[in-house]
């Protein structure tokens, strides 16, 4: 498994987050945003993140574009979670997508949030070729959601 991680700035983790988060937290979603909250692997405690859920052929999707990062080996522990927008609360189980399976659903991530995320792909966009997509795809954690009723 990959162990690429890109941390985020100052400016991302004390601004563009927190907005993001807040307006999230409000009801309010930026692009498809919402929070993202998982049990950690380790204390068992709520952890959330902001991120953006990716909707292909009517399923949804967290992918992310740090690479392997605290949500991501959370997510694995804990194979679900909780995406909250505002006083709305989807729990939801997480399959995580294999390498081969992830070319279109990057693809699509990257049509829809290249100019927000597009500097983490390493070059790599949305009209790139299947083959650089393979490439990054072990780098880029992606998971299906599926919301419980």
């Amino acid at each position: 498994m990959s162990t690429h991680v890109q941390k985020p700035g100052w400016f991302t983790v004390n601004v563009f987050n927190r907005a993001v988060a807040w307006m999230t937290r409000r009801g309010i979603s930026i692009w498809g945003s919402r929070v993202l909250a998982v049990r950690g692997r380790k204390s068992g405690e709520w952890r959330t993140t902001p991120v953006n859920l990716l909707t292909v052929d009517g399923q949804q999707y967290l992918v992310a574009p740090r690479g392997h990062v605290q949500w991501t080996h959370n997510m694995r522990a804990a194979e679900g979670g909780e995406l909250r927008l505002g006083k709305h609360v989807d729990t939801f189980t997480a399959t995580e997508v294999a390498d081969d399976d992830k070319v279109p659903l990057l693809r699509a991530y990257l049509k829809r949030w290249k100019a927000e995320v597009g500097v983490f792909f390493g070059g790599v966009g949305p009209d790139s070729s299947a083959e650089e997509l393979r490439r990054i795809a072990p780098d880029h954690p992606v998971f299906r959601i599926t919301v419980k009723s």
